[in-house]
């Protein structure tokens, strides 16, 4: 492998990736997916869609997840910096409904890999952030599920600085609540 170390998390499935990286005076290289390599790490996935988006400070994104098409996931953050949320979402797991997060940035240039069946989002903390992924499965917008960012049930310690607004779009702010998602799973 030698290219990546990989980190589990405590919810299983879910693993932090960081590349290395290779720098000199002008500059750095490194492989941001090679897919030997993650096989190799038991991420044996075929990304079929890489999104992007650009985020100003206070967004918070999420929490989002496919109902029928579900995603397997590899985020990273290519300018600025994100508190990055999964939530799992899978049925029978001894985990359900516990969340993980990790600071993604530019700077450390860590990749968060979120199996499927895992609700997503992220905070952004910097003025300015780009957010790139890769997904497993194409976009559905008939297909959209979300959970409430502030769930009590999840507990989510979103890291937000005393006077920092959110800018949420309006679906982000309506999601439902986890114990509804998972009384309608029955």
């Amino acid at each position: 492998m030698g290219k990546i170390t990989v980190e589990t998390c405590e919810i299983e499935g879910l693993k932090i990736i960081t590349p290395t990286v290779f720098g000199d005076a002008r500059g750095y290289f490194m492989e941001t997916y090679q897919y030997n390599d993650y096989k190799e790490a038991g991420i044996d996935q075929i990304f079929v869609q890489d999104n992007q988006s650009s985020s100003v400070k206070g967004v918070l994104r999420g929490l989002h997840f496919q109902i029928n098409h579900p995603q397997d996931k590899l985020v990273r953050v290519i300018s600025g910096e994100v508190f990055d949320v999964a939530v799992d979402l899978r049925e029978g797991s001894k985990t359900f409904g516990k969340w993980y997060g990790v600071i993604l940035s530019a700077e450390n240039k860590k990749q968060f890999f979120i199996p499927k069946d895992f609700a997503h989002g992220f905070l952004v903390l910097s003025d300015y952030a780009e957010f790139a992924y890769k997904c497993t499965d194409f976009y559905h917008p008939n297909d959209e599920g979300g959970l409430f960012y502030k769930d009590p049930d999840i507990g989510i310690e979103w890291p937000i600085p005393e006077g920092m607004e959110l800018i949420m779009s309006d679906k982000d702010t309506k999601w439902g609540s986890f114990k509804d998602f998972a009384a309608n799973r029955k």
